[in-house]
């Protein structure tokens, strides 16, 4: 089949079989691409989708989009759980295999250091969101119910409010000494971390504000123990919810690795 190379990750040369059935962008099975040592995991997909104009065109289809990044990820799921991935940003399309070689001529010092720094290490995610205003969570965080409604006076009125205002400015101080701390601890464990803009609820979907959001770089044989640590220390955060992911390819800790690749269709140096 022609087409153009659709690059996932780089990585180094790995024994274990990726699953058999295992297919990525547009269908096609991922293959290895090696050069100098180091391992390029391609697929071959159109040109009449992935040449830079039509590929232009298709980043705007919200429904295509969603569907190439699952079957992107899927691909960097399979690596992680059999060697350490270097992942490409979506849609990293070259001309040829010439052009793969060339770009990972042009990073392959780059490519190397990273790889001896993330060598059998994982990225952990961890999230805290809080919840107010439902009588459960308010209940749980110590803010009094309001009163019903009944005639009371202005002052009456102004004091049950100001009483209102603490609980939640308490509640939030709570917040940030919990987050703070759990930071802290799970940062002391991981050999590496980064700390996210918190996520916006209404573009992710998830229940609550988030207040933390954070990955962790991990030895890969000590994940173990740090998911344990986490489910400990979600049972000093009433009111709150902590979300642990992973464990996922090394996003937050490979620097540019994953960018500015796309588009390059000469196979010139980028």
């Amino acid at each position: 089949m022609t087409g153009l190379r659709y690059v996932y990750a780089i990585c180094r040369p790995f024994r274990s079989a990726l699953q058999a059935q295992l297919t990525g962008v547009a269908g096609e099975p991922p293959k290895q691409l090696t050069h100098h040592g180091l391992v390029a995991v391609v697929s071959t997909v159109p040109e009449g989708i992935f040449a830079e104009e039509p590929l232009r065109a298709h980043l705007e289809d919200l429904d295509w989009l969603t569907e190439t990044a699952r079957a992107h990820q899927g691909v960097i799921d399979a690596l992680t759980a059999v060697t350490t991935p270097l992942p490409l940003r979506l849609a990293t399309v070259f001309r040829d295999d010439s052009g793969v070689r060339t770009m990972i001529e042009a990073r392959e010092a780059h490519f190397r250091a990273a790889l001896d720094r993330l060598e059998g290490r994982v990225e952990w995610g961890v999230k805290v969101y809080v919840e107010t205003g439902s009588p459960d969570t308010d209940a749980e965080v110590g803010i009094e119910p309001a009163p019903a409604r009944q005639p009371v006076s202005g002052r009456d009125y102004l004091r049950q409010r100001r009483s209102r205002v603490r609980a939640h400015e308490d509640l939030w101080q709570r917040v940030e000494r919990f987050a703070s701390r759990l930071h802290g601890t799970l940062s002391s464990y991981a050999e590496d971390s980064r700390l996210h803009a918190p996520q916006n609820s209404a573009l992710s979907g998830a229940a609550g504000r988030n207040v933390l959001n954070a990955a962790y770089l991990v030895p890969r044989a000590d994940s173990e123990e740090f998911v344990e640590l986490v489910d400990r220390e979600k049972d000093d955060a009433p009111g709150m919810r902590v979300e642990l992911t992973g464990p996922w390819a090394t996003y937050s800790f490979t620097g540019d690795f994953t960018a500015d690749f796309t588009g390059d269709f000469t196979g010139e140096k980028p």
